[in-house]
């Protein structure tokens, strides 16, 4: 079956994973994992035996190198149950290995004789297993004489496994002193595990008749076993949505922004510490949930008791719209978190919750999680406004700078062009007093106000003043009256 065009599929036991093969493992063939000691080799074997046995097949673990009683107990303790899960034990400690002896996979007639692979064709032959997982196949290497023994009583072995039927995971140790290289020619694919920076990755080279999303993949091993994380592709994610303005509830904000921020959009809203960034993305979301609708809050600066405390404080009902469903909060630790990981939770709350607006507070923790540099953060950014773009979700980023006042620049990270709206707000001088302000600096869908107002948060909200047109040099933070609006202000 797998030289038709739509070839059988086998799920690998893991959903992103099989997202990422298209379906899954094309039946009957070989896949090499690779990856060195604590990856998640083992693991992802035994979720594809697993897998197997959930789907009414017989599965086969073949161990050369742990016995099957540690396998089972850590397989346990990650809420892997292999109670329907085959084994044929060749470890070291089942004393079928013999010094000094080499084996000549399936071609040898006296083959019978052989206690590793009489083993091995009794079990396949009695059991007809439609998964087998070898681990590792590296453990031939002690079988055999030199490298070309290796290689191809390893090949036999393989042409043996599939030739009977079954789709075949193996896994390999790649050593400085034994690379692994020559295993990636003998298999259909290649499913590489790796441990970086960023945590455990994955990634698939090699992957015959079919085609495989390339790139970097996020891998999370918990309790619950191994969860992948495949790269967000924003493209393949679309949906209808009514093109309209989301309005702040706050006229003069409204009013500058000629109507809100639409649906569809990504917005910044930048400036220094304290000057009420956050207080004004919460603003959005109080009106969406007068409105019924659903918002998602992700707080990588702030705890989330400070939030709810500093919110309510204003009159803002943090903990009324949460209890109501139309808000829910996310307090992130970025430096335990990859970006692939929070794309899909920002994914299941768009697909599943129904959240229509967005926000993360913000860029410069979210840095953190990506744990690379500038341009990986916009390309990671760029993916993530993209997709939500795509689905009609109103997306609000904060971007904080590091100015108090003077020297004024639309954002931080500079990325200010993945940017369709640009809110910003300034701490400035006037009258002998630090006050702030508020405007717009970019709307690339509709006209907006090219003033700045009065910005201020007190016990009852947000407040914001009439168009300050009489004050010239606001953005230096030292604004100055114009001569002529001072004279009549006096009059």
């Amino acid at each position: 079956m797998s030289g038709t065009s739509n070839p059988e599929r086998l799920s690998t036991g893991v959903d992103g994973l099989d997202s990422i093969l298209h379906g899954g493992l094309i039946a009957g063939r070989s896949y090499l994992i690779r990856g060195e000691p604590g990856t998640g080799k083992t693991i992802l074997g035994t979720q594809f035996l697993k897998a197997g046995v959930d789907n009414g097949e017989t599965a086969l673990f073949i161990n050369l190198e742990e016995s099957e009683a540690d396998i089972r107990q850590n397989a346990a303790s990650l809420g892997i149950d292999l109670a329907g899960v085959e084994f044929l034990d060749l470890s070291p400690s089942a004393n079928v290995f013999v010094e000094d002896q080499s084996y000549d996979i399936l071609s040898a007639s006296d083959v019978e004789k052989e206690p590793f692979i009489d083993a091995v064709t009794e079990a396949v032959s009695t059991l007809d297993p439609d998964r087998v997982f070898v681990d590792p196949i590296t453990q031939l290497r002690y079988l055999t004489p030199d490298e070309h023994q290796f290689r191809k009583q390893a090949i036999g072995f393989m042409q043996y496994l599939t030739g009977q039927g079954a789709t075949v995971m193996f896994t390999s140790q790649n050593t400085s002193e034994t690379p692994d290289d020559d295993l990636q020619f003998m298999s259909d694919g290649t499913i590489q595990m790796e441990s970086q920076e960023m945590g455990p990755t994955i990634t698939v080279p090699k992957f015959r008749g079919s085609d495989a999303d390339r790139g970097t993949h996020t891998v999370s091993i918990t309790g619950d076993g191994i969860t992948v994380f495949p790269q967000m592709k924003p493209l393949e994610h679309s949906r209808e949505f009514k093109k309209e303005s989301v309005p702040s509830g706050v006229p003069e904000i409204d009013e500058l922004l000629n109507g809100g921020l639409e649906r569809g959009t990504v917005s910044i809203i930048s400036g220094p510490t304290g000057v009420g960034k956050t207080t004004l993305g919460t603003q959005f979301i109080k009106q969406a949930a007068g409105r019924g609708e659903r918002s998602v809050l992700y707080l990588f600066e702030e705890s989330y008791s400070t939030f709810r405390e500093r919110n309510e404080s204003i009159g803002v009902p943090i903990s009324q719209m949460e209890d109501q469903g139309s808000l829910h909060i996310r307090e992130m630790e970025p430096l335990n978190l990859s970006p692939q990981e929070f794309a899909h939770q920002v994914r299941t709350e768009v697909e599943e919750h129904g959240a229509e607006i967005v926000m993360i507070d913000g860029i410069n923790g979210y840095q953190l999680s990506v744990q690379g540099g500038h341009d990986t953060l916009i390309r990671k950014l760029h993916a993530l406004g993209r997709y939500l773009k795509n689905m009609g979700v109103t997306v609000i980023f904060v971007d904080e700078h590091q100015h108090v006042t003077g020297e004024f620049s639309a954002t931080n990270s500079g990325v200010s062009y993945l940017a369709d709206n640009i809110v910003f707000l300034q701490h400035v001088e006037l009258n002998g007093e630090l006050q702030k302000v508020i405007g717009v600096l970019k709307k690339r869908t509709t006209k907006f106000e090219r003033t700045l107002r009065q910005f201020e948060i007190t016990e009852q909200g947000v407040t914001v003043g009439e168009p300050m047109t009489d004050l010239r040099g606001i953005l230096s933070g030292s604004p100055e009256w114009r001569e002529p609006t001072k004279q009549t202000t006096d009059e």
